[in-house]
């Protein structure tokens, strides 16, 4: 078997054999759909309701995707200030550690509240605010850790500061950012239901999934929930495929 039809199969198979036992969970312990939904009670759920899977899918991902824009811009920025300057580093990083540490469900509410009205907007701030935490330290790691020898060997040579970034900084960087990006992902996705879910009138699954609630209608609400798991594993695997084309040079290969 080639490595990329591994890449491809393995996953597909954990996931039916996932699907399986949890069928199975179902099953063995005899619970109704109102009390544990099972993959075959999902089914009809997704083809009863897939006109709002669709555009609710729709709205949930590209809110999550412009958040996560922000978040690597903005965490990328922060993170290069701290990661060329101790005192900035010293006088970030409380800030920081501070924020990340403030449960985010309990800052939606506030938000909801500020900006009444404008979901989209707030969706965006959120899925911002809960994801450019760990790019804005992997990238502050990986320019803290840069060796200093390879610094002054360019600068005798005549580099600018850009340059050295560019050439050295940078691509030591990247492998710690992907890394980051890949956790900031599904934090986006977390953030983004949150306030879907806060917000009463607004669209996207999370709002899809608060109706299930309302209705009692448990198959919808697991049909969300796979919904979103299904998005985050292809925004996750968009990033996996950029961390190759930018950042391949630093991934191992596999002996076994």
């Amino acid at each position: 078997m080639s490595n990329t039809t591994r890449q491809w199969v393995i996953p597909i198979i954990a996931i039916l054999i996932f699907l399986g036992l949890w069928e199975l969970l179902v099953w063995a312990n005899g619970w109704p759909n109102y009390k544990m939904a099972s993959p075959s009670d999902i089914g009809p759920a997704f083809v009863k309701y897939w006109p709002l899977f669709v555009e609710y899918s729709w709205d949930t991902l590209w809110r999550t995707v412009v958040g996560l824009l922000v978040a690597v811009v903005v965490g990328t920025g922060i993170g290069v200030i701290m990661g060329f300057s101790r005192t900035m580093r010293d006088a970030l990083y409380p800030l920081l550690v501070g924020f990340n540490a403030v449960p985010k469900a309990t800052v939606v509410p506030v938000i909801a509240l500020i900006f009444v009205g404008q979901h989209d907007f707030n969706t965006i701030l959120i899925a911002f605010m809960i994801s450019f935490f760990p790019i804005a330290v992997a990238v502050s790691i990986g320019l803290s850790t840069l060796e200093p020898e390879y610094r002054d060997i360019l600068r005798s040579l005549g580099a600018s500061n850009l340059t050295i970034f560019w050439k050295i900084a940078l691509p030591k960087t990247l492998p710690e950012f992907f890394g980051a990006l890949k956790v900031a992902v599904t934090l986006a996705f977390i953030g983004t239901n949150l306030m879907e879910i806060v917000e009463p009138h607004g669209r996207g699954l999370g709002h899809l999934f608060d109706s299930g609630k309302i209705n009692a209608d448990y198959p919808l609400m697991f049909a969300v929930l796979i919904a979103l798991a299904a998005l985050g594993i292809v925004l996750f695997y968009v990033v996996v495929v950029l961390e190759k084309i930018f950042a391949g040079w630093a991934e191992r290969s596999d002996s076994y």
